[in-house]
């Protein structure tokens, strides 16, 4: 990869693009009514896109298609991993809350870590989608988007699956376990 540019070379988008569409072929649930060649002529013409989702991949996401925006024209990735990114975990919300701890710090915060990946932390309604196309986060928890009304007073979302339920909790965003990582969303 070039230092100064976010894009793959072209063996490794050769093989993202072969893993993308491993995935995209075993999961059709996730993506009725979308060909992977539709996905796949959008993701070449996108470079940056694609090292994102290299970013996604390398961090365990297992990013897949989960819809089709008609509105922007734009396909939309969830990382799909059955449990929270493993490469992602260990981590508090933001950059504020990691300032925030005096002592035993975080290496790093979800926001940043979310921004450097070029992709979108899961809102709350986009993880309860998610969750719709299978279980995910059994034993983990992730981070969700978090309004800034709850931000502003110190605190963080997350969600879960427990007891075949969907869960929102909160948290002080200064928080961080070995279990709670977040998951990207990305457009393209």
């Amino acid at each position: 990869m070039n230092s100064n540019k976010k894009e793959l070379s072209a063996p490794q988008s050769e093989a993202l693009l072969a893993t993308l569409k491993d995935r995209f072929e075993k999961n059709m649930n996730r993506h009725k009514g979308i060909t992977w060649a539709e996905v796949q002529t959008k993701l070449q013409a996108n470079p940056e896109k694609l090292w994102s989702l290299e970013e996604m991949e390398i961090t365990g996401g297992e990013p897949d298609v989960v819809a089709y925006d008609k509105e922007t024209g734009e396909y939309v990735f969830y990382d799909c991993s059955a449990e929270s990114p493993k490469g992602r975990r260990s981590i508090c919300y933001d950059y504020e809350a990691l300032e925030s701890r005096k002592e035993h710090k975080p290496k790093n915060n979800a926001i940043d870590m979310a921004t450097a990946m070029g992709v979108e932390i899961l809102t709350e309604a986009e993880y309860r989608d998610l969750q719709t196309l299978g279980k995910f986060d059994l034993k983990t928890s992730t981070w969700l988007k978090t309004p800034e009304e709850i931000r502003a007073l110190g605190g963080a979302i997350f969600g879960d699956r427990r007891y075949d339920h969907v869960f929102k909790y909160h948290n002080g965003a200064d928080s961080y376990y070995a279990a709670r990582g977040f998951r990207g969303a990305l457009r393209v």
